[in-house]
Order: structure tokens, then sequence, then C-alpha cells
């Protein structure tokens, strides 16, 4: 959804927002110039269809004049969850005074192939601050939708700082028991990266309770906060922004120690919604929830892909996989799957609608030699499985038809796989579920170990052990990322399956030499 949303943004932001003015309007040039025009420090916020999607996002933007009663609006280097939309203008918005402040309006219509949107942007901007509200009515495919996009900004004076920088990221063990685990940390100013180095004796659960104590910047503010305690059993994206509003993201993440996976803690990855639109995850973990998400805003999808169940092996809870039916359409800018296979690995997922099979970025770096992975499954098919027969099959996934002839099967995979550099922030150098063979992370001559377990029903909890079968020699001096993968359709890569499958795991253990 959030690359779909900010697709159509950064469209209708590119055009110009204008209405003619007369003759008789008054002149604002000495005001534009002497107290509006500057650049503003603020927050921008989305929401679709009345759930709030994002807020609180930082953003600089820079007011000029474009008339005696018109101002242009610009957002440098725009982005939005990793999503590089660029540079954003708001043209020739005609201004009218208001008391103290000046309103500003701007109304378009967007007609382009598969999307069309009528945009009404108002604003009100003087004594130092600047708030816009975007309401935007849009029709892509035959799926309509409401997106309000806010911002709210103060006027810079110039004099502000722009150093954006994490000075100290240390962890005290005064402050928390749980820190004395924590042996260093490394700070790559180049790379924007933070590197802790952990005890063996560090669990899955002391690293999500990590106190790290954050020196930053003078007058720049950071988030997560210092002093507040963090999940560290995946990466986690500091962000710094100045005095005058320049932004800096640090990615601090752990040496993987991690051998054992429970399935009992579960963390909110979208949170600020209502709850039917507030998705799940096993700590440490990803999965394709984050698409179902964007299908469940459409109306395409009735649940998420991966879910907790108190159906556990042991303990409380498991971790539950399901294949779900997202009707299927062709959106023209995307295509929607009539399957939507659900999956959990270790890894993360990047929305990228140009090939949605490159959104599952599999794999953490690790620094161990794997030997094999065992854990508990069950596994319950669909009822009616669905093939899409022609490639390539990104562009066809909306044509699957009933195929009486199969039955799904899941598929447990475990792979490690080498790479140059980690690329810790974009995860470029992860391979993916991408039909490009050298991109893939079941083809690639870059996979160094793999093992995979597929089968068909199965009622009752199974146990399951998977030795590593070596491609290349393992090399302690080689830079390795090790995915698990979990698919409740085997075939999922080839948008093939049946909706209701439904996998659940518990009490993986993952062996090391």
């Amino acid at each position: 959804m959030k690359k779909n949303l900010f697709f159509l943004f950064a469209l209708i932001c590119s055009m110009s927002l204008f209405t003619a003015c007369s003759d008789d309007d008054p002149d604002y040039t000495p005001v534009i110039e002497e107290e509006i025009a500057g650049n503003y420090k603020g927050v921008l916020g989305v929401s679709i269809n009345g759930q709030q999607v994002a807020q609180n996002i930082p953003q600089r933007i820079s007011v000029s004049g474009a008339g005696a009663t018109s101002i242009n609006l610009s957002l440098t280097n725009f982005s939005f969850s990793g999503i590089q939309v660029g540079d954003v203008a708001l043209q020739n918005c005609p201004m009218t005074q208001n008391g103290n402040t000046y309103d500003f309006t701007g109304a378009t219509n967007l007609n382009i192939t598969g999307l069309t949107a009528s945009v009404n942007a108002t604003g009100n901007i003087g004594n130092g601050t600047v708030s816009i509200t975007m309401d935007i009515d849009a029709t892509l495919g035959t799926v309509e939708q409401t997106v309000v996009v806010t911002y709210t900004g103060t006027k810079l004076t110039g004099s502000e700082s722009s150093e954006a920088q994490i000075k100290s990221f240390v962890f005290d063990r005064n402050v928390a028991a749980v820190d004395s685990l924590v042996l260093s940390t490394t700070i790559d100013e180049a790379n924007k990266t933070i590197s802790i180095s952990v005890a063996d004796t560090a669990k899955s659960e002391y690293l999500s309770q990590l106190v790290p104590t954050i020196e930053i910047s003078t007058g720049a503010t950071v988030t997560p906060n210092s002093g507040v305690a963090q999940d560290f059993n995946k990466a986690i994206t500091y962000t710094v922004v100045a005095e005058d509003g320049t932004v800096a993201k640090y990615v601090v993440s752990v040496a993987s120690k991690m051998r054992a996976f429970d399935f009992e803690n579960w963390t909110a990855e979208v949170e600020g919604q209502t709850p039917e639109m507030t998705y799940y995850e096993p700590t440490g973990w990803s999965s394709s929830n984050a698409g179902a998400h964007m299908l469940k805003g459409f109306g395409m999808a009735d649940s998420y892909v991966v879910m907790e169940t108190e159906d556990a092996h042991s303990g409380e809870k498991a971790a539950l996989i399901k294949s779900i039916d997202t009707k299927g359409m062709d959106m023209f800018i995307a295509k929607v799957p009539k399957v939507t296979t659900g999956s959990l690995f270790l890894g993360n997922f990047i929305t990228e609608l140009s090939s949605t099979l490159r959104s599952t970025k599999f794999g953490i770096p690790y620094t161990q030699k794997p030997v094999s992975l065992k854990g508990w499954y069950k596994y319950t098919p669909g009822a009616e499985y669905y093939s899409v027969t022609e490639t390539p099959y990104e562009q066809h996934c909306h044509q699957a038809v009933l195929d009486e002839t199969k039955s799904d099967e899941f598929m447990i995979s475990v792979v490690l796989y080498e790479t140059e550099e980690y690329d810790v922030e974009g995860w470029s150098d992860c391979l993916t579920g991408s039909a490009v063979a050298e991109e893939n992370i079941y083809n690639s001559s870059r996979v160094a170990a793999i093992a995979q377990l597929t089968g068909g029903e199965q009622a009752e909890w199974t146990s399951f052990e998977l030795p590593l079968e070596w491609k290349k020699e393992y090399n302690a001096e080689t830079k390795y990322r090790l995915a698990i993968v979990c698919s409740a359709s085997k075939d999922g890569d080839k948008f093939s399956g049946a909706p209701g499958s439904t996998l659940i795991v518990d009490d993986f253990e993952l062996t090391v030499e």
C-alpha cells in the first residue's frame, strides 16, 4: 500500500497546483520575501481511508515567492519508509490573508492510464509556521481510495546547526543488568551503521531488553530515544534530526548469536491504527504481512498471512503461516495475485512494486557455520489449488486458474549465502524470491549451503531435522547471510497454491559448529 500511495503522491505533488488570480489582488510580495520565504522544519503524516499509515516523518521544506500573491513550496530529497521519491514541488499556490497569517489553496485533476485523482490542497502560513493538507480522491484500477497527507513545520532562522550525528552508543550495566552482555559497539560514520558485539550467552530474550545510552549532536533529537529498551534481535534504525531539519539514519545490528526460536514473543510492526489494521511478527523475524497489509487496505485480503497461534508444540505460542485468496486483479500499475502465499523468514520485507518477488529480502548477517535446523510443524493444505500457467509469473499472477489435479505443499528452507558487503539499511545485497536465477535465494551461485523440507498434510505435530548440504567450502573470512524461510505454499514464488493452506511451526533450533 505504501508504495502505491506514494507513487500517487509523487505524481500529484509534481503537478502544479494553480488557481489564477484577478488583477485586483493585493501585493503580498514584501510579506513573502521578509516573513514567509525560507526553510521550515517539520513532520509529515499520511492516512488512507481514515487509517493512519504514517506519522511524524521528519521533513524540511522550502518556501519561495511565485508572484505577488502566490508561493512555491518544495520538499527536497523526500522519502517515505525507504521509498526515495526525490524533489517534490507545489507551485503557484495563491494566498489570501487570514488575520495575521495567510491561507493558500490549489487544485488539480490527474488522469493517466489506470489512475485518476482529484486533488485539493489547502494550507496556512505565517508567524513562523506552515501547515498543509492534501485531500486526494483517487481511483487506481477499479479501487477507490481517500488519501490525506498533512505537514506542519516551523520556520528556521538560518543559524541552526546541520549536524545530525550519533557521537556515542553504549550499553551501561548500571542502567540495565542485561547490558553487561554487550562486549563492544563500533560506529561506522561513513556507512551510518553501528555494530554490537555480544557474549555467547546473549539469548534472544536478553537482546530484546538491551537499553542503549546515546549521545548525539548538540541541539539534535534522536528516535527511538536514548535510555529506552529496544529489541535488538533484528536491526533497529535510529533517526537523528539536526536543529535545521537535516536527517541522518543509523542502522544498529547485533552479530547474530540466535540459535533457538520458540515464537513466544511477538511485536507490532504497524502501530497507530485500528486493531484490524495492525499486524504482528515474531521477535527477530520478518514476513509477507506487509504485502497483505497493502492488500487489506485495498479490500482484497480478509486476513494477514502470518499470525500467532495458541496451538503450540510447547509454551504458549507458535507461528501460523497461511496462504490467502486476494482475488486477482490487473491494476495496471501493479498486478494483484489470486493467491498470496504466507511466508515467515529471517530478513526484511521491503515493498518493490516493479517486482513484488524482490520484496522479500532474505537473510541476516551471520558469522558462524550452521550445521542443521530442527523443529516442529503441522500442515493443512487448502481445498482448492490455483496455478499460474503463463510466464513471467508476476505478469500473470492475477490469472491463476483452478487446478483439480494438484494439492498444496509447504516448504521450510535454511540457506547460507555469500555477500561482499552488508547493506543493513537498503538490504540491496540480499537474495530474494526473484525469478532471476542469480538473485534467487535457492538458485543463486552465491549459495554456500542449503537444506529444504516439503510435504503435504500433517495434522499432528511432527519433528524434522534438516542437515545443510554444502555447495562451497565454509570460509570464516567470508561474509555470509543466513535465511530460514517457511512458506505455506511451496510454489508461492510462482503465485500458485491453495488459499487456506496453513503451516504452523514451533521450537526451531539451529545447530552450529
